[in-house]
């Protein structure tokens, strides 16, 4: 198989988020489906949707509702079809399909579909980032006690920062922090690699800096990794911010 241009990806990945929001249209319970904890109907019918797509595409799969499927193929896309199904289940209107492309290189392309505005972020590898086709660029604030910080979960202390926001759904947490509207964002236990990585190739292609707390590699299409992410608009900040959860 021909390797598929990073810009024919993109395109896979609209088609397949479009197809995602059509089937939770007609969706009338988006509770709790009783499979296993925290999986709701709405993952696993956006799951089916999207994991059959890109299959089709010839892509393999990486989700965290379906697990990894596709292994062999060059071209694996980690998976979140529907990234804060809590928050679309309560009606709060923060949720995304996140879906990254990995190669034998690492992150190669990520697009993260806010379900709710219809806001589009994507990157390429070496290509910048944009949302609905715009350049975006993170802020340029350098201290916690001036930055807006995202949270996933809550750090055992308080972090100095100016102000926080615990929004539920870490993709667009991620993509706010390259965009700007926040200045970081603190992963207060862990994610699976669905969780993070759209989110964080968006960051990355901005300027902003992403890491993991222990130092282990972002990039994985390991089911069972486990992550605690810490992003920041500026260097400065994110050594700022890890000295503060350090202690």
């Amino acid at each position: 198989m021909a390797p598929i241009a990073p810009e024919d990806l993109l395109s896979i990945f609209e088609e397949t988020a479009r197809s995602v929001a059509v089937a939770l249209g007609s969706l009338e319970d988006w509770g709790l489906a009783g499979t296993r904890p925290g999986q709701h109907r709405s993952d696993i019918v956006a799951d089916e949707v999207a994991s059959r797509a890109l299959l089709d595409a010839g892509l393999g799969v990486c989700s965290e509702e379906s697990g990894l499927q596709g292994q062999d193929r060059p071209v694996i896309v980690v998976l979140d079809p529907l990234d804060g199904s809590t928050n679309a289940a309560q009606g709060i209107p923060w949720y995304a399909t996140s879906l990254c492309a990995v190669d034998d290189g690492g992150a190669l392309a990520a697009l993260v579909v806010n379900l709710v505005s219809g806001e589009h972020y994507s990157a390429v590898r070496g290509g910048g980032a944009y949302r609905d086709g715009r350049p975006i660029r993170p802020s340029a604030v350098t201290s916690l006690a001036d930055a807006v910080i995202g949270l996933s979960g809550y750090p055992p202390r308080h972090l100095r920062w100016r102000q926080y926001r615990a929004l539920g759904a870490a993709a667009l947490d991620l993509c706010s922090v390259a965009d700007g509207r926040l200045d970081g964002f603190v992963d207060c236990h862990s994610h699976g690699p669905w969780d993070y990585l759209g989110g964080a190739l968006v960051c990355e292609e901005a300027g902003a800096c992403v890491v993991d707390a222990a130092g282990s590699e972002l990039t994985t299409t390991d089911p069972r990794a486990r992550r605690s992410l810490l992003a920041a608009a500026t260097e400065t900040l994110l050594a700022d911010l890890r000295a503060a959860c350090d202690g």
